[in-house]
């Protein structure tokens, strides 16, 4: 038979544990199934907004489970370029000015960006007007893209590349202003964080992804 502490210390002891047992729930829940994320940048326009909050899903991942095409994802990008670069991370591999960049050879980042999946391991993959184009199909999706303007970079890839095995490409939804794998190639599995399910804030564009 369990029994309650009883009197003033006893309470204090008691919430002081009910506190720290929470804290230590949240701190396991946000580290292996669910972690809140600010989205910093136009990247994901029109579907996500600057200042939104989403919730990311990690469980499944640690699972095992893989990600699909179409699912928004946060994940680490490789490190910037050359020391002394201020800009974001580059493409090390040789390729074609017509391709987007096939792979890359860098560490992994500590920074965590927000893009959709749009190829998998195997896929080829080329980009028409910022509509990445896999195995052939366009694949648009039932998202809203913002497509690429006539000054956008980005825009068209026309030689087409396959996507190593173990490595997902990555675009933001407003094809003309994202710095994504185009750029810098495909990313590991492993870099990989978790899946956004849903968005939380602000309250009007509560909604899933």
């Amino acid at each position: 038979m369990i029994r309650r502490p009883t009197g003033a210390l006893g309470s204090v002891l008691e919430i002081v544990v009910i506190i720290v047992l929470a804290v230590g729930l949240a701190l396991v829940v946000q580290a292996v199934a669910v972690k809140p994320y600010r989205i910093p940048t136009g990247s994901m326009e029109p579907t996500l907004d600057i200042g939104q909050r989403v919730l990311v899903n990690r469980f499944s991942h640690h699972l095992g489970s893989d990600p699909e095409i179409g699912d928004v994802v946060v994940f680490h990008p490789p490190v910037p370029g050359e020391e002394g670069y201020t800009g974001g991370p580059q493409c090390t591999v040789p390729h074609s000015p017509q391709q987007v960049c096939p792979m890359n050879d860098p560490a992994e980042s500590d920074q965590a960006f927000i893009k959709r999946v749009v190829a998998g391991p195997g896929d080829e993959l080329e980009i028409a007007n910022g509509i990445p184009v896999v195995n052939g199909e366009p694949v648009e999706g039932e998202w809203s893209i913002r497509p690429c303007g006539r000054f956008g970079s980005g825009c068209n890839f026309r030689e087409p590349i396959t996507i190593p095995p173990d490595h997902y490409f990555m675009m933001g939804d407003n094809r003309g202003r994202s710095d994504d794998s185009r750029f810098w190639g495909p990313v590991p599995r492993d870099w990989i964080v978790g899946k956004a399910v849903v968005t939380y804030w602000p309250l009007d564009r509560i909604g899933f992804l």
